[in-house]
């Protein structure tokens, strides 16, 4: 085989693996949302899920801004993102995410987590958070009321 061929080769199979696995803008999540910003917030539910709260808090900005049935909070340091993250009852599988204007409404399938969550009735049913992602990093976490499904008196994400 001459380097002609063997270089030849080398770009096609270079070429071809490349074009394997995932693009940055693939999501398998539907609903059309900011791939870069769905991929944080699905990592961030992985995590949680998990049960690696500082891995999940280590998505959040300092400082950022949540609210869960709650006036907005800001939090300034990495110990009150991970006590936020720590009083969510809840892991959450994404399954859908929608662009809303600077916002990625973002619906979860609420499961079980390890931790001191418990959450109980809450497992199966849905929950919907409102987030802004900069830089990679949640920047606000806001809970959505989704008034066209009727309320549970289980627990939120």
């Amino acid at each position: 085989m001459t380097a002609r061929a063997i270089a030849a080769l080398a770009t096609l199979s270079i070429a071809l693996l490349s074009g394997c696995g995932s693009s940055s803008s693939d999501t398998s999540v539907p609903g059309g949302a900011n791939p870069d910003a769905v991929r944080v917030i699905e990592q961030w539910a992985d995590e949680l899920r998990a049960g690696d709260v500082i891995a999940a808090s280590e998505r959040f900005a300092i400082p950022s801004v949540v609210q869960n049935g709650t006036p907005p909070i800001r939090l300034t340091d990495r110990r009150e993102v991970e006590a936020f993250n720590r009083s969510l009852p809840c892991g959450a599988k994404l399954t859908e995410a929608i662009q809303s204007g600077k916002f990625t409404i973002a619906t979860f399938e609420l499961t079980e987590r390890p931790g001191p969550g418990d959450c109980g009735n809450g497992v199966g049913e849905t929950a919907k958070t409102a987030f802004v992602i900069r830089d990679a990093l949640i920047t606000e976490w806001r809970r959505v009321v989704d008034v066209g499904t009727p309320t549970t008196t289980g627990p939120v994400i």
